[in-house]
């Protein structure tokens, strides 16, 4: 204990010895040999290009001096590029994967393919955790990578090996895959699910840990961070939906669940390579713990009244919060009976029982748990949306396929039609970043333009938007049907694939809006030692969001396919009414959007207490 207590006294006066002299991060954050982190030395951009994995946008926004210094490390490809195309390398077209390899009936291959993308997004509770509480963000990152290769490995194989791959079919007999089959394939799948769930909570957090919060020139750089993050992970998704479902369903599944598999090993390399320029945040201990302390302090103190001068709540008198990692907060008035918590009773004083925290916390622990709750119904809203998001992969690329697919003679993949939501979003992200922040500035005096909150509802709005133009697409589909007799028949008709471009284009710019919104959002407002864990519960949205989506569809098929009706969303979707379906979900998001304003504009934002 005595030696974290030095180690800490010794930080803080290093800090304050060159605080003046702005050689160092002001944020507490420290480099790879644990000594304060030397700004010119030490994150900003240089360290951003082996997370992001993007040299072209990356680039874009160096300074000379940063550009100078990229080309001695060209040839990196980057951790979360590589990532990210890895991921869209293998969920994008997955949903024919399970239809035409394993067989599987249409709602059953969506309701797998939702269910594992919100495994996905479930388990970067485990990442978070781990790293909030011990092994910080990058050896989180670092270990998971390599959970993430062997699942990428075991799912190579199991479309590659003769005794691994289901059977073809014969005419139109198609033998279901074997036991054996199946669990080396969802072996594979769901070791990829936990693998991501290490990097997704901690990527986008660690690149924003490059960034000092307490320089005002780094604090506007972090916001277009977040910009151009998301903007690599596009640049790996088009690659994915492009390139690599071609491969697979020109070439072979075996190749291309192979390349993604390669690209994870160079990720773990990028990573690695990048070691010297990082800044790194040390864990601040468990998060959980601190809340359930706050939980039980408060509770035993239930009969106690609330004072009114908040000055004599408890709190550490050093210059840096109680807690690792972590600035102290101001107090804040909402929820005061926490408050409770950081009273000190005359128990506390008689037994002198100031130090243990299971009785007795600081202003700065239970404010904690006060923005966790505060932020709560604004995280709730976000499962609706990604509910929208998780159609891009499933009913989209089903609609799809029954809608003319040649264009000369070139065979569109369904799949390949999300190519165009990665387009809007790598054509908005500079439009956001470029000109309309600057504008909206002139308007609103805010850094950023528009607030955090205002950009997520925007995306919100546009989502709605998305689904009515997929409904109108899938009427005009359907009038096709009835007027050439096609009911019966699972047969594409005259209407070209490419009339779905303005539902994925308008998927695109929602998330920008919401998705950009939400990462920027969840690190800003989460408290320092718990940026991890509120990444991990803003990835939890899309979990969620993809249950719900089949929860619904479950819900609908059920209720549709009463009295032996076809039913919404059958196998064959030209005796189905898909639009209604769409336009369900439109419903649903419009009612979400009520809701979200009316929490969002009640919203108190953290203020960090002055040093």
């Amino acid at each position: 204990m005595g030696s974290e207590d030095d180690e800490r006294a010794l930080l803080e006066a290093y800090i304050l010895q060159n605080e003046g002299s702005g050689l160092y991060a002001g944020d507490g954050s420290v480099d790879s040999k644990g000594k304060p982190a030397l700004k010119n030395d030490t994150g900003q951009w240089k360290a951003c290009s082996f997370i992001l994995g993007d040299i072209l946008s990356s680039t874009l926004l160096l300074s000379v001096q940063d550009l100078l210094f990229l080309t001695v490390v060209r040839s990196n490809t980057g951790t979360f590029f590589c990532e990210r195309l890895a991921f869209y390398g293998i969920s994008t077209n997955l949903v024919n994967y399970f239809i035409e390899k394993l067989h599987e009936r249409t709602v059953v291959a969506s309701t797998n393919i939702t269910n594992w993308k919100g495994t996905c997004y479930i388990t970067p509770l485990i990442g978070a955790i781990l790293a909030d509480t011990y092994w910080g963000r990058y050896w989180t990152i670092a270990g998971f990578t390599t959970v993430y290769l062997i699942g990428m490995c075991t799912l190579t194989l199991s479309a590659s090996v003769s005794a691994l791959k289901p059977a073809e079919c014969v005419g139109s007999v198609c033998p279901s895959a074997t036991t054996a089959q199946y669990a080396v394939f969802l072996t594979g799948l769901y070791l990829i699910a936990l693998g991501t769930g290490g990097i997704k909570p901690c990527i986008w957090p660690f690149g924003a840990d490059q960034f000092d919060d307490t320089d005002p020139k780094e604090r506007v750089k972090k916001g277009s961070y977040f910009n151009w993050f998301y903007f690599s992970q596009n640049i790996g998704a088009i690659i994915a939906s492009s390139v690599l479902v071609w491969i697979q369903d020109n070439v072979g599944w075996g190749i291309g669940f192979g390349i993604p598999t390669a690209l994870m090993g160079v990720c773990i390399a990028s990573l690695l390579i990048g070691t010297p320029l990082y800044r790194f945040q040390k864990p601040g201990g468990s998060p959980l713990t601190r809340i359930c302390q706050v939980l039980v302090a408060s509770f035993r103190k239930r009969n106690l009244k609330v004072l009114e001068d908040n000055s004599l709540l408890h709190e550490t008198q050093d210059r840096s919060s109680a807690i690792e990692g972590s600035r102290k907060l101001e107090h804040s008035n909402e929820l005061r009976c926490l408050d409770k918590a950081a009273l000190i009773s005359d128990a506390d004083i008689e037994h002198g029982d100031l130090c243990n925290p299971w009785r007795l916390c600081t202003v700065t622990q239970v404010e904690e748990l006060k923005i966790l709750i505060r932020m709560f119904p604004i995280w709730a809203t976000g499962i609706v949306f990604s509910a929208v998001f998780a159609q891009m992969s499933t009913l989209f690329v089903v609609q799809g396929k029954l809608m003319k697919r040649t264009l000369g003679s070139v065979t569109i993949p369904a799949a390949s039609l999300s190519f165009f939501d990665f387009v809007s979003v790598i054509i908005w992200v500079p439009i956001y970043d470029s000109i309309i922040i600057p504008i909206v500035k002139k308007f609103t005096s805010k850094e950023r333009g528009f607030s955090q909150l205002q950009r997520m509802g925007i995306g919100l709005f546009v989502s709605i938007l998305c689904m009515a133009a997929a409904a109108l697409v899938e009427i005009k589909r359907l009038q096709l049907v009835t007027e050439l007799g096609l009911e019966d028949e699972k047969v594409a008709v005259p209407l070209s694939i490419l009339w779905q471009i303005p539902q994925y284009f308008l998927l695109g710019a929602a998330e920008v809006f919401t998705f950009i919104g939400q990462h920027e959002f969840y690190y800003e407002q989460a408290p320092d030692a718990m940026r991890s864990l509120c990444s991990a519960l803003s990835l939890l949205t899309n979990s969620l969001g993809n249950y719900l989506s089949s929860l619904i569809l479950t819900i609908v098929t059920y209720v549709t396919t009463k009295g032996g009706k076809a039913g919404w969303i059958p196998d064959n979707l030209n005796e189905g009414h898909l639009d209604y379906f769409y336009w369900l979900l439109a419903g649903l998001s419009f009612l979400n959007l009520v809701v979200y304003m009316v929490f969002s504009r009640n919203y108190k934002e953290k203020k960090a207490a002055a040093a």
